[in-house]
Formats: structure tokens, sequence, C-alpha cells
């Protein structure tokens, strides 16, 4: 992550969740959205080979109504803190079977972005007074989304 994305991500934690984080936070959030988007790309990518296609479609992918709104809360968060374009840096095209699309990759910035809102929003359910998470918050917190997506 570029320098100058550091100050945006923190805005945005601060803006999403009044979360104050840090240079340790981007790390692990780095590794966080790429590890989550590579799990939905993973189960994209059966949806495909299911329905014998080539390549991975947007709807192959497996975007729940929680996600989903999480995607229409960070679009309205972007609107102030414009993160959308250091997203797409983060949005590594890891090696799959099967292609996604042009249209399926330019979603990937806001699909991240959703994920972002919804570990920021988790955070604050499951340690509703943590201000900076630390090492036990990040592992409670991935655990569910673990579990879940």
């Amino acid at each position: 992550m570029t320098v100058m994305g550091v100050p945006k991500f923190q805005r945005f934690f601060r803006a999403a969740a009044s979360l104050d984080m840090d240079k340790n936070d981007l790390k692990r959030y780095g590794d966080f959205v790429g590890a989550k988007l590579y799990d939905l790309l993973v189960v994209g990518q059966a949806s495909a080979k299911a329905n014998v296609r080539d390549t991975v479609e947007p709807w192959d992918l497996p975007i729940t109504k929680g996600l989903q709104e999480s995607i229409h809360r960070f679009r309205r968060l972007d609107e102030e803190v414009e993160l959308k374009p250091i997203l797409e840096q983060l949005a590594a095209r890891p090696p799959l079977d099967r292609t996604p699309t042009q249209e399926t990759e330019e979603r990937y910035p806001e699909i991240i972005g959703g994920l972002s809102v919804a570990l920021a929003e988790t955070f604050k359910i499951m340690y509703p007074d943590v201000r900076n998470p630390q090492t036990s918050h990040w592992e409670g917190v991935t655990a569910v989304f673990g579990r879940l997506l």
C-alpha cells in the first residue's frame, strides 16, 4: 500500500466504525481482503465450472445480502474518502482455472470495499469499546469471517 493511501484508510475506518488503525492493522487488512476476495473467486470458479463456462461472471460470486448491503454502504462512504482507486491496487488477480471476465474484475474494488465496511462493523459489534484493534481482536473477527465467507 502506498504511503499516500495510509491516511485514506485511516480516515475510512474512522468514518466506518470509529476505529483508529495503524500501519500494522493495514498490513493485516491487506492480508484479510486478499484472502476473502480469493475465497469468493474460488466459489465463483466452482459455479462457472458447474455451469460449463470457462469464465467467472459477476453472478458466479457468492455475494450475500449482507455483503451487498455493505457494498452499498461502502459506496456512500467512498464518496467522502475516495478509497476506490487504492482498492483497485489491492484487487490482486490470483491464478484460477477459470478466467474472471472484465466485468467481474471491475467489481473487485467495490467488493473489497464492502468487505472493508463489514470488517469495520464487525469489530464494533464484537468489541464495542475498542478503538485500536489488537492482534486478539483481529483473530476474533477474522475467525468469524472464515466461518461465514
